[in-house]
Parts: C-alpha cells; sequence; structure tokens
C-alpha cells in the first residue's frame, strides 16, 4: 500500500472523525480508523459501534491497499506536519511510514480485518437541507435527557411529513419543539425515528464542514440511521423504544402572556442566579401591574432582585423555574424577544420566540415549587 495526500485534505477528515473515535475502549480497534487507498481517492472510516463516519478524500495511489492507524496520532502528526503532500507506506506487519518534507514518522497500525463492518444505506427515504436540519438540532439537543436510565429520552424524536420537519426532545422536565413548513419530495406518509444525542452532536459538526453539501440525504435500516452528505455519510444506531406523548404534554389555555427582550433578560437571570441555591438553581419571577421582577436567595449568602418592565395587566403571578433551563433556551434562540405564556404557577410555562419566523419553536418547562 503506497499513497499521497495533501495534509489539509486529510486533516480536515481526520478532525471530523475525531468525535466519532472511542477514547475510552476496552476494543483497540476502535480507537484506530480504518484508511483504504484506490485509485484516486482515500477513504477513511472511523466508529464507536453506535455512531459511524465514513469520508473521502483527493489522493494519488500507487499501490492500493487498505490498513488501519491510531485515530488521534494520526491527527496529531498531521496537524504537526508542514503544509505539503505527505506520502505514506505501509510495510511489514501493518507498520506504516509517513513521509513529509524533511519529516519522518513510522507507526503501527492493526489488522483490518478486525475492524467492523459499517453498514450502507439501501435506498434515500429524503432529502433535508443542511441548514434546516441543524437549525433542528441546536434548538432541542440541549432539553436532551443525560440520565442513563431515560434510555428513549437520551435522543431527539425526528418527525417527518409530506409538508413538514419537526423535532422534539425532553428530559421530563423541558420540552423543546421546533417545526418548519418544507417540501419534503418522496415522504409519502409520516417518518418517526429517534436519533442519539451525541449523533446530533456530529450531524451538526459536518454541516459546518460540508459547505458544498446542498441537501442531506437520509436513509433507514432497521437498526441504523444514515445521513449522507456526498462525500461523507454518517451512520447512526438508531433509538428503540415509544418516545413520550409530547402532544399531550404541550400547554393549553395558557392566556397570561408577557413579552420580554431576549437579552435583557438573559443578563438578569444570569446575574440574579449568582445568588441562587447550588442545588435547586431556583429563580423566581414574580407579574405584577407593568413589571417582571426576577429573585434568587440563598440561606447563606442572601438574596437578589432584578426588574424588568413588561406590558402586563393580568393578575399577579409568581413562579419559579431552573435558571439553567430558562439560559439554555434564551442562549439557543437568536430571535429579539420571548414570550412567556402561564396559566398560573404550578402549570407548566411556554415560551416561544419572537417575532414569529418560518420556525414554529416553542419550549415548554415545568415550574418549580417555592
Amino acid at each position: 500500500m503506497e499513497f499521497t495526500v495533501r495534509k489539509f485534505d486529510l486533516l480536515q477528515e481526520l478532525t471530523l472523525i475525531q468525535g466519532v473515535v472511542e477514547r475510552k475502549t476496552t476494543i483497540p480497534i476502535l480507537a484506530n480508523v480504518l484508511v483504504r487507498a484506490e485509485g484516486g481517492e482515500l477513504r477513511i472510516a472511523a466508529t464507536d459501534l453506535e455512531i459511524g463516519l465514513k469520508s473521502v478524500c483527493v489522493s494519488k495511489t500507487t499501490v492500493p491497499g487498505t490498513v488501519t492507524l491510531p485515530a488521534k496520532r494520526l491527527y496529531e502528526i498531521v496537524r504537526a506536519l508542514p503544509d505539503k503532500e505527505i506520502k505514506f507506506k505501509r510495510g511489514e506487519a501493518n507498520w506504516v511510514t509517513m513521509t513529509c518534507g524533511s519529516s519522518r514518522f513510522r507507526i503501527a497500525g492493526l489488522p483490518q480485518e478486525d475492524f467492523p463492518a459499517l453498514p450502507e444505506p439501501k435506498s434515500i427515504v429524503c432529502r433535508i437541507p443542511p441548514d434546516v436540519l441543524a437549525k433542528l438540532i441546536t434548538r432541542t439537543i440541549f432539553a436532551i435527557s443525560t440520565e442513563d436510565s431515560k434510555y428513549t429520552l437520551s435522543g431527539a424524536l425526528l418527525l417527518l411529513k409530506p409538508g413538514s420537519i419537526t423535532m422534539v426532545a425532553t428530559d421530563g422536565h423541558r420540552l423543546a419543539h421546533i417545526e418548519k413548513s418544507e417540501a419534503l419530495e418522496d415522504v409519502t406518509e409520516e417518518i418517526r425515528v429517534l436519533i442519539p444525542k451525541k449523533a446530533m452532536s456530529e450531524l451538526v459538526r459536518m454541516i459546518s464542514e460540508s459547505v458544498d453539501a446542498e441537501r442531506i440525504g437520509f436513509a433507514r435500516d432497521d437498526n441504523h440511521l444514515f445521513f449522507d452528505m456526498g462525500k461523507r455519510l454518517l451512520i447512526s444506531r438508531m433509538l428503540t423504544g415509544q418516545f413520550p406523548n409530547y402532544e399531550a404534554v404541550l400547554p393549553r389555555g395558557n392566556d397570561q402572556v408577557v413579552t420580554v427582550n431576549r437579552e435583557e433578560i438573559t443578563a438578569a437571570v444570569r446575574r440574579v442566579a449568582i445568588l441562587s441555591d447550588e442545588r435547586s438553581r431556583t429563580v423566581k419571577l414574580i407579574l405584577t401591574n407593568g413589571s417582571m421582577e426576577i429573585t434568587a436567595s440563598h440561606s447563606d449568602l442572601g438574596e437578589a432582585h432584578e426588574t424588568l418592565e413588561v406590558e402586563y395587566d393580568k393578575e399577579d403571578l409568581q413562579v419559579g423555574f431552573n435558571y439553567q433551563y430558562l439560559l439554555d433556551f434564551f442562549t439557543t434562540a437568536d430571535e429579539p424577544d420571548i414570550n412567556f405564556e402561564f396559566k398560573d404557577s404550578e402549570s407548566a410555562a411556554q415560551l416561544r420566540t419572537q417575532p414569529p419566523s418560518d420556525y414554529n419553536y416553542r419550549y415548554v418547562v415545568m415550574p418549580m415549587r417555592i
């Protein structure tokens, strides 16, 4: 096996693959990338058995062949090399020599036969605009549960319909829901899949690096989800189980509405949260005629108060929230204003971004006892 590749081309793919490779693994081959040189292409693959990534970059192949190399070390070496072509040559027993200018490295690989086989998509279900999918992910991923016991909540629900695309995530205390009207060709009936959180994170990274991808080809089989961006393919194990009936959670009758400037309330909550209780992270919102007071108190440290002028003329209301849940939503949104929609101090509140846009974005958060 012998091939030559430009540093920039190889580094771009190795950078993306770092997020997929399993670092703390008891299976040594999972810490390696599979490298296959053939014709004018270098094919690279990595997997942690939950998600996998296949990518392609341009190379000059002298002798075709395949080898697996330690992903982290290979990335560090390529990153440190001068901006020139790198020549790879495999010797005996999977040892590979890398030459670039005056630099020369010799690194040990592992047998390619040990590398897990990655599935291939059979047929594309539909094609999704990359910017739409990235926005759906970034606006829901923070609400995914981090508890291992909540298996079906460890990912987000992707809902594809003939005229719309929706993503929903919840951890049982809050729920993020975003929907966009989108003409999805080839989607003739509702498709529901659960995407793991790690796959969502890697998808966003891939989309940011794949600026030339006009559409993402989405496919699935009985166990896997596939996201095809041309020269890159992300493969994810599909979460199984029943996602909660989120529509039953969406509030109805929340008629006490107040609009606040997003940047102002973000800054106010951050300041007040300094004196909130470390365990409960509670901040209290007190709505009275024309004002919203944000308060927090700590039994040992003291208390903090902020007051914002708002248009509000309904009955007085006091409600407590985990301040981190509020900040997650405030900092993910980019619209100028936020609508708070309340029913009472004990029912779930609904937050929406304002003004309305192509994306119907809502956030449901349960109040805390105060």
